[in-house]
This record gives structure tokens, C-alpha cells and sequence, in this order.
């Protein structure tokens, strides 16, 4: 579909251990997004979102808050071409 994008995003900033992988997840699946969301050993947050541009656009604006507990100091996105992927999880 025409309307469909990916962003492929790293969150910087107190992002791990405050619950921003769950909440990413529940926010993206509320949303039927694709993708998926992990964190890195850099302390940084790696998600890709990939659905509706609308849909995927909330997500990227999300990442800029976070979890109530995150404290988000960069976000860097790269908006991709669609490529498939599954429903929305964690990944470990």
C-alpha cells in the first residue's frame, strides 16, 4: 500500500530499565503497527514501526517521551521503505 511507511528509530537517554520496551509495545500494537523494539548494550532503545504513516508517525512522537518513568534525551530516525514485518513484539 502507498500509505504505508517504516521508521527505524534509536532512543537515547535513561531508556532501559523504566518499562519503555512494554510500553512501546502496547502503545504500537494498540495502533496494529508492525515491527518491533529492543535495547541495545549502549543503553539505547532500537525500534522499527512499520504501518499506516499516520500510525507509524504517532509512534516516532512517542518515542520522544517514552514511558512515564523515561527520560528521552535524542531520538534518531530513519524512514525506510516497507518491508514486511511481523506484529509488533519485543525483542530480547
Amino acid at each position: 500500500m502507498a500509505d504505508r511507511t517504516r521508521a527505524h528509530v534509536y532512543v537515547s537517554g535513561k531508556v532501559q530499565g523504566v518499562y519503555f520496551r512494554a510500553t512501546t509495545r502496547d502503545e504500537a500494537q494498540e495502533r496494529d503497527l508492525d515491527g518491533w523494539v529492543r535495547n541495545l548494550e549502549d543503553g539505547r532503545v532500537e525500534a522499527v514501526f512499520e504501518g499506516p504513516e499516520d500510525a507509524v508517525d504517532a509512534m516516532v512522537d512517542f518515542c520522544y517521551e517514552g514511558s512515564s518513568a523515561a527520560e528521552v534525551e535524542d531520538v534518531e530516525v530513519t524512514y525506510e521503505e516497507p518491508q514486511g514485518a511481523d506484529p509488533f513484539r519485543v525483542r530480547w
